[in-house]
């Protein structure tokens, strides 16, 4: 079964993955820090936003796929998709503003959180039955 529909929200969850990084190369550049965060909130701030994408988007890009994988209707996948890359761009946006918008932080969890839950109940149900 070809993949077709999980490449396309990897390669968004990519795009604001690779904004998240280069917001963190740039403020490194700018204010000369080359390791750590030197105690600069601000540096510190970008940072955990990046991280955060590095550390949930990959298990949810796993279990969309294993989700596709598993013939799932395509409309599931598809709105899998659209939940985690919405999810990760206001969770990157809330991160980044200042100050922070802890409304659009707890949004884009929340959405990327159900991704990974249901994704990974729909998985067992499946393979249990």
């Amino acid at each position: 079964m070809p993949v077709t529909i999980t490449p396309i929200y990897a390669a968004l969850t990519a795009f604001i993955f690779l904004t998240l990084s280069w917001r963190v190369i740039r403020y490194r550049h700018a204010h000369v820090i080359s390791l750590g965060d030197k105690g600069d909130k601000n540096l510190l701030k970008r940072m955990r936003a990046q991280a955060n994408c590095a550390e949930y988007a990959p298990i949810a890009l796993i279990i969309i796929l294993l989700v596709e994988l598993s013939a799932a209707p395509a409309i599931a996948v598809h709105l899998m998709g659209i939940a985690l890359v919405a999810g990760r761009a206001l969770h990157g946006y809330g991160f980044a503003s200042t100050p922070q918008k802890i409304i659009l932080r707890q949004i884009g969890m929340l959405l990327t959180l159900l991704v990974i839950a249901l994704g990974a109940l729909a998985l067992l149900v499946h393979s249990i039955f």
